[in-house]
This record gives C-alpha cells, structure tokens and sequence, in this order.
C-alpha cells in the first residue's frame, strides 16, 4: 500500500489548520508530565484515520501509539482470517501484555474500537490511567454486548452503498463489512474535510463480522476488573452513526465518570474537529492522572 496518500494529507492538514488556534490551545494548558496516549481506531479503518491527533500530540512533547487492528490499515492479515473478535483486537491486547507493569496509557478508542477498549480494561485494568470513548460503542458489567448490538441496529438508517459479504453462503450471516463511498460522505464524514473523505474511500478495509456467542464470551466484563478504570465519554454533536441519542442511552446504563460533548463534529471526530477532541484529551491527561 502506497503511504504518499497519507503524507499528503498530512501537509493539507499543516496548511489548512490555523496556527493562533492550535498555539492557543496548547498556551491554555496547564505543563503536564509525559503522557502516553493509545489510540485504536474503528470499523473498516486504521491507524491512518488517527494521523491529526498524532500530530498534534507528538508536537505537545507526549507519546503515542496508533496501530493497526488486525487485517485493518497496513496490518498483512486477511479478514477471512479472523475466527474471533479477539482476533481482531489482537494487535492492542500484545501491545498491552508488553507494556511494563509500572507503566500506564492513556487509551482512547472511536466507534467500533470501544470495543476493543473495553476488552482491554477487563484484562489489564492496572495499566490504564483512563479510557477515553469517542463516539464509540461502551458496553460494560450491566450492560452487555448482545444488548448493545441490538439496540444499536435498531437505530441503524439506511446503509445506501455499503455492503455485506456472505462467504459462507447466501443462507448463513455475513462475514465482513465494509462502508461504500456513498455512505462515509453523507454519514461519516459529512463535516470532515473533502480531503480526508477522498482518503477513507481508498484505504478503506473490511470488518470482520463474528458471532454473538463470540462476542459475549470475549467480552464478558466485570466490576471487579472493568469496573475499576475510570471512563470518559465524549459525545459527537452531530454524529450520523453513533448518534447522541444512542450516546445517552448507553451512558445511561452504563455511566462514565465523565461526559464531554464536541460541537458541530461528524462521526470522525479526529477529522472534523481535531483541534476541539485534543483539547478535551489533553483535560483528561491533567484531570486522571
């Protein structure tokens, strides 16, 4: 896969965004120690859908991670080749294990990649000092996936473009998904720049569809372990896929211990408002230490 895409969007990026503003963000910020921020992206995309965050926070002096899920962005596998959700999120799940146990990360997921943060503080509730939601799927103890994925596609709208795959035959359910040009236009990136939208369309990848049996046994979570992570939910105003209305319902029933909400952002919060999703980042360094 051809990476000069991405470094041009980078420059588009550099020019397009007002250095006064990003300055004054960074001039209203209390100094912080070095945080390590984690960044897990969601469905059909990759690290690349990160690369304004990484920026910004790369140039404040912190770290970050922003990989790949499996058979996501640049990551070699085939999406045929996931039997389970925890396959999937195997690339986080490694990074944690290796991780020093005296270290803690800053782990912040969009969309689908909640849930793989999720599964994340169940298994390593130790080495996270937060875990940021951005518009993203938070199940949790009293509330879990089975419910979640119910009440989420009953909210679904039309799909317009995207497509399911049925690898296993017309009869059985589907295996992968992935978003149509159609749909990321006037649904996800809406009120992204044109740039970022014409990105997605060409590095766009399938989604692994798993079962629900599969997914209630991997992500089995706890008071115990789960429980003991501090949460931040950070709500997209005008978000077409996690809708505000779906974001209440699940804060609801599974309440963080802290709401944030970003004004006039589409669901790619990171390319809408980038500026507006740091400075809500850079307050939850300082304010979860």
């Amino acid at each position: 896969m051809h990476l000069v895409p991405l470094w041009i969007s980078l420059l588009i990026f550099f020019f397009s965004v007002s250095a006064n503003e990003y300055e004054s963000i960074l001039q209203q910020r209390q100094p912080l120690p070095t945080k390590h921020f984690v960044l897990v992206h969601g469905s059909c995309h990759g690290a690349w859908s990160w690369y304004k965050l990484v920026a910004m926070i790369k140039s404040s002096g912190h770290n970050v991670t922003a990989f790949d899920l499996a058979a996501s962005g640049v990551e070699p596998q085939q999406v045929h080749n996931l039997r389970s959700i925890s396959d999937f999120f195997k690339p986080l799940i490694d990074f944690m294990a290796a991780l020093p146990l005296d270290k803690k990360v800053i782990l912040v997921g969009h969309s689908y990649g909640g849930l793989a943060v999720a599964q994340s503080m169940e298994r390593f509730p130790n080495k996270i000092s937060v875990a940021v939601f951005v518009s993203a799927l938070m199940p949790g103890p009293d509330l879990n996936i089975s419910t979640l994925n119910q009440e989420s596609f009953s909210r679904q709208g039309p799909l317009l473009d995207c497509k399911y795959a049925y690898d296993d035959g017309p009869d059985s359910p589907p295996t992968t998904f992935i978003f149509g040009p159609l749909y990321l236009k006037s649904k996800v990136y809406q009120l992204s720049p044109v740039e970022d939208w014409a990105l997605a369309t060409m590095l766009m990848r399938p989604l692994g569809l798993f079962s629900e049996e599969d997914m209630s046994k991997e992500l089995k979570l706890t008071w115990e372990r789960y429980g003991t992570v501090r949460r931040v939910y950070i709500i997209s105003e005008k978000d077409l896929v996690t809708e505000k209305d779906l974001a209440m319902w699940m804060i609801k029933r599974n309440p963080p211990h802290q709401v944030e909400e970003i004004k006039d952002s589409d669901h790619m919060v990171m390319m809408s408002k980038p500026l507006e999703l740091w400075a809500h980042l850079l307050s939850v360094a300082g304010n979860y230490s």
